[in-house]
């Protein structure tokens, strides 16, 4: 199993959305980076949900329910989507600036790469995220 970190807007789709949807198409990545590692996903991975702009915090947890497939909106082979499914709500929020404060999470990639929308967490840095929840 990996784990991930899936950015998005809160006022495109946040995770109370997916919570209220239950499924969905994690679609619209388009960084080059991203997309491979939207590839390399794998059914039973779990992301946390994090939302971007003014929030900048991990909200909830999500688990990969379908292998990598062409984005059927697009149909173009380059542009990979997955399906989740909502798992649970972090019970605290986890700021962008507490990871950033925590010396365990120097040359992650949610800092290091702060545009890519799809990031690989460790699972030291996916312990730490949730021990830093309670």
């Amino acid at each position: 199993m990996a784990y991930w970190l899936l950015k998005s807007e809160p006022n495109v789709y946040s995770y109370s959305d997916l919570e209220r949807d239950v499924q969905t198409i994690w679609d619209g990545v388009n960084n080059n980076l991203a997309l491979k590692h939207i590839r390399t996903m794998a059914v039973g991975d779990l992301a946390l949900i994090y939302h971007t702009g003014d929030e900048r915090r991990a909200m909830g947890i999500a688990e990969v329910v379908s292998p990598p497939y062409i984005d059927p909106q697009l149909n173009d082979p380059k542009r990979a989507v997955v399906d989740v499914k909502a798992i649970r709500s972090l019970h605290k929020p986890i700021t962008l600036a507490q990871i950033k404060q925590d010396p365990l999470f120097e040359g992650f990639d949610l800092i290091r790469i702060s545009r890519l929308s799809v990031v690989p967490v460790s699972p030291a840095h996916w312990q730490r995220i949730l021990d830093k929840e309670f």
